[in-house]
Order: structure tokens, then C-alpha cells, then sequence
């Protein structure tokens, strides 16, 4: 916004005091008719950028506040009021942004890869406000707050022995839940309900007698002992 109102050439009124008194030359004790024309061009000059000014600021406002800050004679009382209360939350925010980097967890239910990202913009954001973390610091952080199923690469990380920078470290998780996804669909294609038929597997059919659990053969697969010996029998012709 300052940039903005620096271009329109009326931040001046924002740092400077309106004029009160026209200039006059030494010895002189009342302005001459030049000075005071002089003069009434600079408060003119004044005026329209303190107008112009406070009209920007206002309508850069949010509606909700418009209403608060409308209510405010010029534009260095709203740009001062604005600063005291923005500088305070950007105070607050700082403390707000450790809080968050401090606590971050990472789980299983979401992307390592993602998750790495969205710490990686609190480190930009803790750079930003003036409090950047090593960056050895921060590879050490990821490596320890990796998710339970990561356990074992955890400790495959913390075992080499060379320095490992954040884009190194990133690239080696990305690789790692690649093959892991990998692993996951491949195991995941066969179907475990699938059916195999190997040969003639056809077997009696049963049924079952109400009431009772025990299964008894059906009749149309039940032959006696004599049936299942029996030849068959061939009548032999004789002549008289």
C-alpha cells in the first residue's frame, strides 16, 4: 500500500506536517502577496493529497472495516492506527508460525512427500520473518519426525554417515514412497477371491435332513454293493 500511494505521489502527507504558516524572507514581518500565493498553492497541493490519500487507504480497506476507519479525520491517523495494529499481529504470527513448526507430526494417512511440503513453507515462513533454522537442523527434524511405517528407512537415514542436504533428503523420500505404491498395486493384483479349477473336481452331492447338521449322500449318487458288481448279462441263442 505504501508503495501504491508513494507511486500516486501523496504518501508525503503520511510523514509530513500540514502547513500552517507561509515562509517569509528574513526581516519581513508579513508575507508579500508572491508568498502568499505561494503559499495557498502548497496547503492546495496539501489538501488534495491528504483527500486523495485517505480515500486510498479507505478503499483498500475490507468492508468491515471501512466503517471503523472512515470515522478517522485524516490519513496519517488511519495509517498509524493500521500500523500499530498490524505490527502486533505480525508479533503474534511469528510466535504463532514457531508453534506450528515446533508441534508438526507427520502421519501415515497423508503423502510423506506432501507433508515434507507443507513444512517446508513454515521454514520459508520462519526465513521471512528473520528466523531461518539450519538447514542440517531441518534435514535432522524431517528424517526424525518420519511416520511409524517409515521406521525402518529412518533408521537406513540416520546410518549414513555424509551430510545430506533438504533437496537430497526430499528426493530419497519421494523414491522410497514411489516404490512403496509400487509394491502396494503389484501385491494388490491378484484377487484373493479368485477361482482355481485344477482337474475334475466334482463330488457327491450331500443333502441335509432338516433340523440336524448331519449330511447324508442323495439318492440319485447312491448305488448297492450288488449294483456296483453287477456284469452285464448276455443271453446266449441256442438251436434245436
Amino acid at each position: 500500500m505504501l508503495f501504491y500511494l508513494t507511486t500516486l505521489r501523496v504518501s508525503n502527507v503520511l510523514s509530513e506536517q500540514a502547513p500552517t504558516t507561509p515562509v517569509t524572507g528574513e526581516g519581513q514581518t508579513t508575507p508579500t502577496q508572491t508568498q502568499m500565493s505561494a503559499f495557498e498553492r502548497v496547503v492546495e497541493t496539501w489538501n488534495s493529497n491528504e483527500y486523495s490519500c485517505r480515500n486510498y487507504i479507505l478503499d483498500a480497506l475490507d468492508d468491515s472495516l471501512y466503517d471503523i476507519y472512515s470515522t478517522f479525520n485524516s490519513a496519517r491517523e488511519i495509517w498509524e492506527s493500521l500500523e500499530t495494529k498490524y505490527k502486533t499481529e505480525v508479533a503474534c504470527s511469528k510466535r504463532f508460525v514457531v508453534g506450528k513448526f515446533l508441534n508438526f507430526k507427520m502421519s501415515d494417512a497423508k503423502s510423506v512427500v506432501k507433508q515434507v511440503e507443507e513444512l517446508q513453507v513454515l521454514v520459508h515462513e520462519l526465513d521471512t520473518e528473520g528466523m531461518g533454522i539450519n538447514l542440517n537442523f531441518l534435514v535432522g527434524s524431517i528424517i526424525e519426525n518420519l511416520p511409524p511405517s517409515w521406521r525402518d528407512f529412518k533408521l537406513y537415514l540416520k546410518h549414513l554417515t555424509e551430510d545430506m542436504s533438504f533437496d537430497q533428503l526430499v528426493l530419497k523420500l519421494r523414491v522410497e514412497e514411489d516404490n512403496r505404491k509400487s509394491e502396494k498395486t503389484d501385491g494388490s493384483s491378484i484377487d484373493p477371491n479368485a477361482n482355481f479349477v485344477v482337474g475334475n473336481t466334482s463330488k457327491p452331492k450331500f443333502q441335509k435332513f432338516k433340523g440336524k447338521g448331519i449330511a447324508k449322500p442323495s439318492p440319485s449318487n447312491m448305488k448297492s454293493p450288488l449294483q456296483a458288481h453287477k456284469k452285464p448279462f448276455k443271453r446266449q441263442m441256442t438251436t434245436c
